[in-house]
């Protein structure tokens, strides 16, 4: 039965989502839960624990006698079989999916273990032996980019890895003639996507063939594809990659992936065998993608009534210990937007790239617009607050004029449509601004600290490739040749029957491909979206793909959906002359409706879509001589308007550019710091608005994950590179009872740029709500300047008064912790039910240790004072093997006696020292005092805070416990850990 089409087609209409009965139900087919070839081995892999440091050596012998171990991968395998990846920029760097002679980031990978299963791989990985001479590290990016600061990579004269300076206009006449300069400097932290779905990656390798066969989650295969193949040694057609039909969420950062398919794949290779890697949620965290960092000053150039003249930008990026492709796509993929949503004709602009002992940085939701928009736009509140002008009007002063479209920005945009003005207006309107005006004079009356905050911002969708080339001189690209364009593919396929399929080279993570594409061609088909099946997953050894192919940039409705209704048009338009000599009719005189290829004057002449549909593969002899045939149609689709950065650096980097105006009310609480969204507006031209309830879902994300950037979600880094927010207790993700429902209204202005008038929706609000919000923080407390994320902490260390010291003096003083130190301290007693001289013997001998010491597999005494362990011990969710050194000083025979040592292993590092005291309190009655400190990092490091302190206590304390039992019992002296522990447990003193 075919259904009857809504007046006005399918498309726009929240028709129900395909993808929803299968999700809904169980039924999805990710990473994870693919079928695999019987004796496919699994990997697991040994991570750094150091953030920079030398590999003096690796051993592996005892991994690889460990009964189910394959193989284990190493920089010496990876250099032999396989080339450095390519590196963005042009520079004396060479960039490898593993550790090569040094570390440079804690999580870096070090050796890849593979075994008949995961959890031999994961035992195996405790048994590599890794030496490693630690070095400075530096993650602060100003620190960074001194010339003193510790090197990252010795064939670099710094670590400021590229370095490019613009000028558009006469900007330094523009700051010259100014009535007022107003400048902002912020920070914009690390945060990432957190996908339901971590990464993952099966591969296989052909030796008859040198080629290899990939399955990852890679939201692909664009430009990287390329990479890979390069990097692999083969050409491209000997590179197959291919994708899951459902991806756990992306948000961009599954872009990432594309080191460990290079380590996997030769992986296969080395073990004859399939190999499956899938990530867990601590490797997620520590080592996987993140947005950069960047530090940025931006400088204005103001008149008396607040419209800016000319911007000066000066932006640091911190990409991490590696540049690794796409970057520097965050920094220039807003290049050609850096005036926003504003008519401002005089920029200038310093771009900076440094590298740092932390993760290499990737693509994340939104990449690039929320470091820049944060800037902008706090600049535009600073200047109302520094001219005594109201935020709206400086705002709407500054807007590009309506009627002015398209609109060519002074570093090279071309907005394609829009009438801003209008659609702030609807906002101010609709979202009941006077109302929320009221509330904060209200709120303020009473005390509260209540403040509203303004963002426009502009939206850019359909990235243009040649934007990154942005980053080499002219000179450069001249040589290089041009790149640019934005290549989208599409295919509609018709069977013997008359039934039809699209397939398009971009892989879904939630966008609702299958339902959208499926209304797009009903409509131009004449049938119902049932009717239509759309295959949501990619091969590139099957599938029509291009270097621009893939998920990104929010290019689906404008460039993939607009593709596959060219395809569409293009076949329907052959089916229509095929139609035609059925009817008798002239073939501009033929509709495609209702299932049906009908008469248009007169509606009885028809005759069935799959009767039509079919005769290319029936009776293809029947076909007019102007059709060649109806089976498939592919479309390569590339706008025009996507040229090449031209000589004078002006680059369109976007095809489309959607507006967003948000404004918001919140309430900051005096005491705690905690911020609470009263109200959130936020106004989208995301250009012809395809499937109303997607979009709705599209905005809400993307809200939601602003909201944790803006007042949860950090990657936290110490100053010697440990990685402190490990875990999701650490690092902190909004849920439904943190994110308010926003009020969402629409402004349709098409793009005249796409074929279906539709501009990208998916990530305004992760550029337009952070500032927003830090806008509102700012009103609110009257703050000069906002550091992200806004957590209660932050702001009531700000907001509360000088603490008065403490009368009563601390009964012990930790020493002073060295820069990058994290010190654990703890203190307790225990009573021994042994002579004095008989526990200092105990302490000294190997045996005692073995036996005492939590975790120990074995106790070697190395010198009188001085002994080796090897110890498994685990705090909280991470477990591991370490090898531990043990040193006995400061011996005062037999009252007290230093332990100083450090342990070392897969899954972090450590090192401290305390004191140990023995007073013989009764007759074979000895009470044992300690007192420590500790440093620790790497990944046991990771779970935090949380966990540290409590974890270090019990460890200590079980040494002390043990010692008391292996003495003959005993009981703590009410003081210490252990009593507080057994008072817990009811089991008293």
């Amino acid at each position: 039965m075919t259904a009857i089409p809504p007046t006005g087609g399918w498309t726009g209409r929240s028709v129900p989502r395909v993808e929803d009965a299968a999700l809904l139900t169980g039924r999805g087919r990710y990473m994870d839960d693919l079928p695999i070839t019987p004796g496919t081995l699994h990997a697991a892999i040994l991570r750094s624990p150091h953030a920079h440091a030398k590999i003096l050596s690796i051993d592996a012998s005892k991994a690889l006698a460990l009964p189910g171990v394959a193989v284990v991968l190493t920089s010496d395998e990876v250099r032999r079989l396989s080339r450095a990846m390519t590196v963005g920029v042009k520079a004396d760097v060479e960039a490898w999916p593993i550790a090569v002679d040094r570390v440079r980031y804690v999580g870096e990978p070090v050796a890849v273990i593979v075994a008949a299963d995961r959890y031999i791989a994961e035992d195996a990985a405790d048994l590599v032996e890794v030496e490693y001479e630690v070095l400075a590290a530096v993650v602060d990016p100003g620190a960074a980019a001194e010339l003193d600061a510790p090197r990252l990579h010795p064939s670099l004269s710094g670590n400021v890895i590229n370095e490019r300076r613009f000028s558009y206009g006469e900007p330094d006449e523009a700051f010259e003639g100014a009535a007022h300069r107003v400048a902002v400097t912020v920070r914009y932290p690390r945060n990432s996507g957190t996908p339901i779905e971590t990464y993952g990656v099966v591969a296989s390798y052909d030796p008859g063939e040198d080629a290899y066969d990939v399955t990852a989650n890679f939201q692909g295969p664009f430009s990287i594809h390329a990479v890979i193949a390069r990097a692999l040694n083969v050409p491209g057609n000997r590179m197959r990659l291919r994708t899951p039909q459902d991806s756990g969420g992306s948000f961009g950062i599954k872009q990432g992936v594309f080191p460990y398919v290079i380590l996997i794949a030769l992986a296969a290779r080395l073990a004859d065998r399939p190999v499956k890697w899938i990530e867990d949620r601590l490797e997620h965290l520590s080592a996987s993608v993140s947005a950069t960092n960047r530090v940025t000053t931006l400088e204005a150039a103001v008149e008396a009534d607040g419209r800016v003249a000319a911007l000066r930008w000066d932006q640091l990026e911190d990409c991490g210990a590696h540049l690794r492709a796409p970057e520097p796509a965050t920094l220039y993929r807003m290049h050609g937007n850096m005036t926003g949503a504003y008519a401002i004709r005089h920029v200038a602009i310093r771009n900076r790239i440094v590298l740092t002992n932390k993760t290499p940085t990737g693509l994340n939701r939104g990449f690039g617009g929320p470091q820049m928009y944060f800037a902008l736009e706090r600049l535009m509140q600073r200047i109302a607050v520094e001219l005594g002008l109201d935020p709206l009007d400086v705002i709407r002063r500054n807007l590009v004029p309506a009627g002015s479209f398209p609109y060519r920005t002074a570093t090279g945009a071309l907005l394609d449509s829009g009438d801003y003005q209008a659609a702030m207006t609807r906002a101010v309107d609709e979202g009941g601004l006077a109302d929320l005006i009221e509330t904060r004079r209200a709120a303020r009356a009473e005390g509260r600290l209540y403040g509203i905050g303004y963002t426009a911002a502009v939206e850019p969708s359909v990235s243009n490739m040649g934007y990154i080339t942005a980053v080499l001189s002219p000179a450069t690209r001249r040589k290089a040749g041009p790149k640019n364009g934005a290549q989208a593919t599409a295919t509609i396929a018709i069977d013997p029957l008359g039934a039809v399929s699209v397939k398009v080279a971009s892989v879904p993570q939630g966008q609702g491909h299958r339902t959208v594409l499926a209304q797009v061609v009903a409509d131009v088909l004449g049938l119902e979206p049932g009717a239509i099946r759309v295959l949501a997953d990619v091969d590139t050894a099957r599938d029509a793909w291009s270097i621009a192919s893939g998920n990104y940039s929010s290019r689906f409705a404008p460039a993939v959906a607009g593709a596959t209704k060219l395809a569409a048009d293009r076949i329907a338009e052959k089916l229509k002359r095929v139609a035609a000599g059925q009817l008798n009719v002239a073939a501009d005189e033929v509709d495609l409706e209702n299932g049906r290829a009908q008469a248009r004057g007169n509606p009885e002449n028809a005759v069935s879509f799959a009767r039509v549909a079919a005769a290319a593969h029936w009776a293809p002899g029947t076909l007019p001589d102007d059709v060649d045939q109806t089976i498939r149609e592919t479309v390569f689709w590339t706008p025009e308007q996507l040229i090449a950065p031209d000589d004078e650096d002006a680059v369109n980097s976007s095809l489309c550019h959607g507006f967003i105006f948000d404004f918001c009310g919140v309430e900051v609480d005096r005491l705690t710091g905690a911020v609470r969204i009263d109200k959130y507006v936020t106004m989208h031209d995301c250009g012809r608005i395809l499937h109303p309830g997607m979009v709705a879902g599209q905005v809400t994300g993307g809200f939601a994950h602003a909201v944790g950037a803006a007042l949860l979600e950090e990657y936290a880094y110490g100053p010697d590179g440990s990685f402190l927010s490990g875990t999701l207790a650490d690092y902190l993700i909004p849920t439904v009872m943190e994110v308010p429902e926003p009020v969402i209204l629409h402004y349709e202005s098409p793009s005249p740029f796409t074929p279906l008038g539709a501009k990208g929706v998916g990530e305004g609000n992760c550029m337009s709500t952070p500032v927003c919000l830090a806008n509102a923080v700012a009103d609110a407390c009257d703050f000069d300047d906002v550091t992200l994320p806004l957590v209660p902490a932050r702001l009531a260390d700000r907001l509360a008064a000088e603490e008065k010291p403490s009368r009563e003096a601390p009964t012990r003083a930790a020493a002073a912790a060295k820069p990058g130190e994290r010190k654990l301290t703890g203190e307790g007693s225990a009573l021994v039910a042994a002579p004095r001289q008989a526990v200092w013997d105990m302490l000294l001998d190997p045996k005692t240790l073995e036996a005492v010491i939590p975790g120990a597999h074995g106790v070697r005494k190395v010198s009188s004072t001085r002994f080796l362990a090897d110890v498994t011990l685990g705090v909280g969710p991470v477990k591991g093997r370490y090898r531990a050194e043990i040193e006995l000083s400061d011996l005062d025979e037999p009252g007290a006696v230093t332990l100083s040592g450090g342990t070392d292993g897969a899954l972090g590092f450590g090192r401290g020292s305390g004191r140990i005291t023995l007073a013989e309190t009764a007759p074979d009655r000895t009470t044992v005092h300690y007192a420590y400190e500790a440093v620790i990092g790497g990944k046991v490091a990771s779970v935090g805070g949380r966990l540290l302190d409590g974890a270090a206590r019990v460890v200590i304390g079980q040494f002390f416990k043990s010692l008391a039992a292996h003495a003959g019992g005993g009981k703590g002296t009410g003081s210490g850990l252990l009593a507080r522990l057994r008072r817990l447990l009811g089991r008293g003193a």
